[in-house]
């Protein structure tokens, strides 16, 4: 049975546009997937990377464009410049693992719905209630989002650690169990044709 461990950020435009299409191509394919929420700006300074605030202007206008084309070619609301972004990312993904190590809800919907509180809905996703409420739309017990929050930083760090161990160094990032990695939701297809073995 193939395994992916799936690598993003909360607050990223490109986690949130990836929906769930990671999980429908598991299913397919009768693949597992482990979720690992990580500090993406902490990433970009342990792999080379740049902030999107300190990026030259030509990138960042670049990113605002196929942002936006994206969003559309996916059929999902998008702001551009969202109010609560950048925000702190932790707690949302702290309440991730405490999910993901509870069970019985979908993490898949967790994930959509905290993303599409910060790109789509106007809402801070380092704020408790928002997180619970993402908690509770996808079937988990809302105060997850006050619970395991030691263990909850301690595999958020964990999992950037990981990640650049892995050769992860941006987000949504795709890793099999065969070591093969797969960087932004514009490769799901690749994923999709890799686990097909017909890439």
């Amino acid at each position: 049975m193939a395994h992916i461990d799936y690598f993003f950020a909360t607050i990223s435009p490109f986690t949130y546009l990836a929906g769930t299409e990671l999980e429908e191509i598991a299913r397919r394919h009768g693949a597992t997937i482990t979720y690992k929420p990580m500090d993406i700006m902490g990433l970009f300074a342990r792999t080379g990377g740049t902030p999107p605030k300190d990026r030259h202007p030509n990138r960042q206008e670049y990113r605002l464009q196929d942002m936006e084309r994206r969003a559309k070619r996916v059929g999902k609301p998008l702001n551009l410049k969202p109010a609560h972004w950048p925000t702190n990312p932790a707690p949302s993904s702290y309440a991730i693992v405490a999910a993901q190590a509870a069970g019985g809800g979908d993490l898949a919907a967790l994930v959509s719905s905290l993303t599409r509180a910060c790109w789509a809905e106007e809402k801070d996703v380092a704020e408790d209630g928002v997180i619970r409420d993402c908690l509770s739309a996808a079937g988990f017990d809302p105060a997850l989002a006050d619970s395991g929050l030691l263990s909850g930083a301690e595999t958020y760090g964990a999992n950037l650690e990981e990640a650049v161990e892995r050769g992860v160094f941006g987000a949504p990032f795709y890793v099999t169990d065969t070591d093969q990695r797969f960087w932004g939701q514009d490769r799901l297809a690749d994923l999709d044709l890799y686990l097909s073995g017909k890439l």
